[in-house]
């Protein structure tokens, strides 16, 4: 059958076409059905820089709300490529599988929260946790892969986030620092990917070639480590993109027997939403009903299951107090510098909280834990570097700042072709704007910073990061 929008020809493997029968009985038909139409395309409003309802006014595509989810939009990929509009390159969206959009929006997020994404990459899940958060409180993005880590670096950056730490570690190094430490946990745990054949046939060959007992053993090994790491009264998040029980409630079924504390919680149910299934697991706990499954079949997304557990009281699994505060020595600031950041308005940072590595300037929030010895890609918000006799100010700081935090802003619309020039690295006029001053500009399109240039009487020197520059 053809798969998605394109004439490859899906082959399912035998025994997963059996199980699945099994579990789907009269509902399998719809299941195989379903595999001959196109994936879902969604975007997930970035509410850190801009809310749902002003996007929408400014919205350069024509969008269908995601019933699961309130910052969640269906767009057409035939009709549109979001990856390539300006407001794109600003952040203010995150290009997402509507399925995937469920974890992080039934993860409740509360101001001032300490929050552990664990499986992280490439940050879909984390940047919508930075933007709930709300620049409040700290969150830890962790991947194992530094490969991966690079990618959910530049999206929690280019979403403006300045209050995380991107570590690269196993949760067994992980759990020996941050005992007792989190509110919140998820747990977007690796897994046979059964959720996302129609994605690609690529992804049945890996299933085929790993099975699901491989993701099952690395599932558990993950949950021993993050139940460690849940503050009594915390709440963790457990989702994967597969339909095999062992991997699901099985795997619940596991968690729950690490610690008599632990409780599952209603997950939120939309439409066609399916409960978990007591009778998928090994101990026959009708608790399992308040995890959710989605199937394709039944919504407009792929396949996901999706558990909460909340920590009642303090268990004896972690001896010790919750990690520590960062500690860092204060940076004082030459002339250079603080001529630089007098010109940034925000009591979103204090310039008390600066800290400098070898020539770097990172901005470290009240609430960061202590991080030192780990395997970091970047600790706070990374503000720029310190040259001979200047400081050039980073990418992520102008992906933080709003337009009205700096002194010397240039704004361009949406369909001004200045702004793709910028985009991809070259020189613009602006000659439009006699108030412009030479120096450091944060550019802007409609309002909302890209990054920056060097002015000289008009002619902007582009100072876009390299990296992220359009293709």
């Amino acid at each position: 059958m053809p798969q998605g929008d394109n004439t490859e020809i899906m082959i399912l493997p035998e025994s997963f076409k059996d199980r699945i029968k099994e579990q789907l009985k009269d509902e399998y038909e719809d299941y195989i059905g379903c595999l001959d139409k196109g994936m879902n395309h969604g975007i997930r409003v970035n509410t850190a820089k801009i809310s749902v309802e002003d996007f929408l006014k400014i919205s350069p595509f024509e969008l269908e709300s995601i019933p699961w989810t309130d910052n969640g939009f269906y767009y057409d990929d035939k009709k549109y490529v979001p990856s390539k509009h300006p407001y794109y390159y600003a952040g203010l969206y995150y290009i997402q599988e509507p399925s995937a959009m469920t974890p992080a929006s039934v993860l409740d997020i509360k101001p001032g929260d300490t929050v552990l994404d664990i499986c992280a990459a490439p940050g879909g899940k984390s940047t919508e946790l930075a933007a709930k958060l709300g620049n409040t409180g700290v969150l830890i993005s962790n991947d194992i892969s530094n490969s991966r880590a690079k990618a959910l670096l530049k999206n929690l950056e280019l979403f403006g986030t300045g209050n995380m730490s991107v570590v690269s570690e196993p949760p067994n190094k992980l759990s020996e620092r941050f005992c007792n430490t989190f509110d919140k946990i998820l747990v977007d745990a690796p897994c046979s990917g059964e959720g996302m054949f129609r994605k690609s046939q690529s992804m049945v060959t890996a299933w085929e070639n790993n099975g699901v007992e491989l993701f099952a053993g690395l599932q558990r090994g993950i949950l021993n480590e993050v139940v460690k790491m849940l503050k009594p009264g915390g709440t963790m998040l457990y989702s994967t993109c597969t339909f095999s029980p062992m991997e699901n409630e099985q795997s619940v079924e596991y968690l729950l027997g690490l610690d008599p504390s632990l409780r599952l919680i209603d997950v939120p149910k939309v439409d066609g939403f399916d409960d978990g299934h007591p009778e998928w697991g090994n101990t026959g706990n009708k608790e399992l009903t308040k995890c959710a499954r989605l199937w394709p079949h039944k919504i407009r997304g792929e396949g996901h299951f999706v558990a909460l557990i909340k920590k009642e009281t303090d268990p004896d699994m972690c001896h010790g107090d919750a990690s520590g505060e960062y500690a860092f020595k204060p940076y004082r600031m030459d002339t250079v510098t603080e001529e630089f950041f007098s010109k940034i308005k925000s009591d979103r940072f204090d310039t008390g909280r600066i800290e400098e590595k070898s020539g770097r300037l990172f901005y470290i929030c009240e609430d960061m834990p202590d991080v030192k010895g780990l395997r970091l890609l970047r600790n706070g918000l990374f503000l720029g570097e310190i040259k001979k006799n200047r400081f050039e100010p980073s990418q992520s700081l102008a992906m933080f700042l709003r337009a009205d935090e700096f002194d010397n802003v240039y704004s361009m619309t949406a369909d001004d072709n200045r702004v793709i020039k910028y985009l991809k690295g070259e020189t613009i006029e602006a000659e439009d704007d006699n108030t412009l001053r030479n120096g450091y500009t944060l550019v802007c399109v409609d309002g909302y910073p890209l990054g920056w240039a060097k002015n000289n009487k008009g002619t902007l020197k582009n100072k876009y990061l390299t990296g992220w520059r359009m293709m």
